[in-house]
């Protein structure tokens, strides 16, 4: 009779440690402004709580839950996406200065910043179910800021190529997943890539 290992909890088994050390990369360079200019508390806040999350999320991956890591599949070489975000956000940005190319070059990062999780999914082959959910929801997230776009360009006028365009290519980027998260997870099956 085969026994079934049971992994324990809790696990960041599954989670790329590279995705969340680029999300907290974003987060950073785009909250610089929290030294040159206060919009208000809860901005503030938000922001701040933003960071404090992403480097705790790193914290955990790499220390506290470190013998649950799969380093071994998590793999995607991140130099291969820093260095050509970060000469994009100098070739095309809103204003060439410091605080605006950083914050220029955390949109452009945070629209391929789920790569090496989805790089992973395909190296394994398949996907915790909570993993799964984790994926779908952050992906749902970027994709209501295409809700977000739509409602500010029709109420306020406000339009911003840069931020629209790099939300498109993260969308993009998620539909093959969706399609999987659809058509397996809500059906109750494991996320299993085909053969």
């Amino acid at each position: 009779k085969e026994v079934k290992q049971v992994t324990p909890w809790p696990t960041c088994s599954g989670i790329s440690g590279k995705s969340q050390l680029l999300f907290a990369l974003v987060f950073t360079t785009r909250y610089l402004d929290l030294f040159t200019s206060f919009i208000s508390l809860y901005n503030t806040s938000m922001k701040l709580i933003y960071i404090a999350c992403s480097y705790a999320t790193v914290y955990l991956i790499y220390m506290k839950f470190k013998a649950t890591y799969d380093g071994n599949h998590d793999t995607f070489r991140v130099e291969f996406l820093i260095v050509p975000v970060g000469g994009l956000s100098f070739l095309v940005n809103h204003d060439f200065s410091p605080l605006e190319i950083l914050w220029t070059f955390s949109i452009y990062l945070e629209s391929v910043a789920i790569l090496p999780q989805l790089f992973m999914i395909s190296k394994t082959g398949e996907a915790e179910t909570i993993t799964t959910h984790y994926l779908f929801f952050l992906g749902l997230y970027r994709a209501l800021y295409l809700v977000n776009w739509i409602w500010r360009y029709y109420f306020e006028g406000f339009f911003d190529l840069i931020a629209v365009v790099a939300g498109v290519v993260q969308t993009v980027l998620y539909c093959d997943f969706f399609y999987l998260y659809v058509t397996k997870v809500l059906k109750g099956k494991k996320l299993s890539l085909p053969a």
